[in-house]
């Protein structure tokens, strides 16, 4: 796939207020600091699409940014930031929630979790809950870049050792680098098999 062009459509706190659901949608979340808006950022050959902050926490609505004019791609509020506070720790959770259980358009939830990181608690308890509700979703691990070739094989298997005592098989993996811009072929080539495999809305 190749994308020729990327345009910021609309920030909200509201599902209801999202585009109307016509398009093909593709939504992108991870835990705060994960390298959501960098990788976006080179997925889209645009390194001004998507809000980059060196403090975590930062994106706190649903920006969707139409692709090629056929197709959404969606940045989500990062989870789990732990020093936010109580009231927008549940905010986010409400706004994430709604989105994923409501937007009946999306097509896959793009999970991204830290390659430099052991499997985390709040990355698994998600995805548990992802699969309890029937989302689709892909693991994407971020700043691959960091670690040499056998540090991430072995976060991989990590993340498949643990997942694997209550799932009978591991969604989708990819690895990737916003940096080296490691894995983008690869995410774009998914993304193009799922537009062309899905039903127009």
């Amino acid at each position: 796939m190749e994308i020729r062009s990327a345009t910021f459509m609309t920030s909200n706190t509201d599902v209801m207020q999202c585009p109307p659901p016509d398009r093909r949608e593709y939504a992108f979340i991870g835990r705060s600091n994960v390298g959501k808006s960098s990788l976006i950022n080179m997925l889209t050959n645009n390194s001004k699409l998507a809000k980059t902050s060196s403090t975590p926490g930062k994106t706190q609505l649903i920006n969707h940014f139409l692709i090629n004019n056929e197709w959404y791609l969606v940045d989500l509020p990062g989870y789990g930031y732990v020093n936010s506070s109580k009231t927008l720790r549940n905010k986010f959770g409400k706004l994430i929630s709604d989105y994923i259980l409501r937007r009946e358009n999306m097509v896959c939830l793009f999970v991204l979790v830290d390659s430099r990181h052991p499997p985390r608690k709040i990355d698994l308890e998600f995805m548990a809950w992802l699969g309890e509700n029937g989302i689709p979703f892909v693991i994407v691990f971020t700043k691959a870049d960091k670690l040499t070739a056998p540090a991430c094989s072995t976060c991989i298997a990590d993340y498949a050792r643990v997942m694997l005592d209550q799932w009978e098989s591991m969604p989708r993996t990819f690895l990737t680098s916003a940096e080296s811009r490691l894995g983008r072929e690869e995410l774009l080539a998914y993304l193009d098999e799922l537009n062309r495999t899905v039903d127009e809305f």
